[in-house]
């Protein structure tokens, strides 16, 4: 919460008392990072190669959804968009949901950067709070902080895409990097479990699928479109497949 004094901004000392020191933020970032893939999320450095992720969401991701094209062979738009929408939102869920249950750190996604020549993203510094210093627990702020980035990215796309699709690629996402951090972390399923299903149940996250097994695999209600690439498929958590996955396959969201 902010406030005002004579015009000039004033943060809310409670949250100003849960600011994590940029030390602790980065030594998170610098553990996470380790577990490879899209949990990678760099922070500080020159900013040369670097823009606001804010413009590209103006863009409507255009050149990362031209970059699935070229690679997938796609030939429906939707298809790009939602690849790359996918993509970025797990680049989003990963670190966060790591930093919070391994580190206890809510990340601030304020002032996110995007490189110029691909999807990796950048932090300009490193800022973060504690989660057990929030009111009402971490899912919340976590829930915010990337939904508000995948909002902002949905009102700039240029092509139509059902707004139910994107939640659930949101949640597709969500339950991949878990399923990924079980794997890797495992002494840490009790509290992943408990955060990861609180925010499956919050928000645009509601409804969009189950849980389907102490792995944390996922059945989502809806389908990315992946299949409707020509070397796509069902992922092993679509809506469209035919039973229940055994485990949730993640797929190719890279773009180059």
């Amino acid at each position: 919460m902010q406030g005002t004094v004579a015009g000039v901004q004033r943060e809310d000392p409670a949250v100003q008392d849960a600011r994590a020191p940029a030390a602790s933020v980065t030594a998170a970032l610098d553990d996470v990072a380790g577990l490879g893939g899209f949990f990678d999320l760099r922070a500080g450095g020159p900013d040369d190669g670097w823009h606001p992720v804010a413009r590209s969401y103006a863009a409507g991701f255009t050149d990362l959804a031209a970059a699935v094209a070229r690679l997938h062979r796609t030939a429906e738009p939707r298809v790009d968009v939602s690849i790359a929408q996918l993509g970025h939102a797990a680049r989003l869920w990963s670190p966060v949901l790591a930093c919070a249950v391994l580190h206890g750190i809510v990340l601030d996604l304020e002032g996110l950067q995007r490189a110029d020549d691909g999807p990796a993203l950048r932090l300009p510094r490193p800022a973060g709070r504690y989660a057990d210093r929030l009111d009402g627990g971490p899912a919340r702020a976590l829930y915010e902080q990337v939904t508000g980035h995948l909002s902002a990215l949905a009102d700039g796309l240029r092509v139509k895409v059902a707004p139910r699709l994107l939640d659930g690629n949101s949640a597709s996402a969500l339950a991949g990097a878990a399923h990924a951090l079980l794997a890797l972390r495992p002494a840490v399923r009790g509290p992943l479990t408990a955060l990861t299903t609180e925010l499956l149940n919050t928000g645009r996250l509601a409804g969009t699928g189950v849980l389907t097994g102490p792995d944390l695999a996922f059945r989502r209600v809806s389908c990315c479109l992946y299949y409707r690439a020509p070397n796509g498929s069902k992922c092993g958590d679509c809506g469209l497949a035919d039973r229940p996955p055994r485990r949730a396959a993640r797929r190719d969201t890279s773009v180059r």
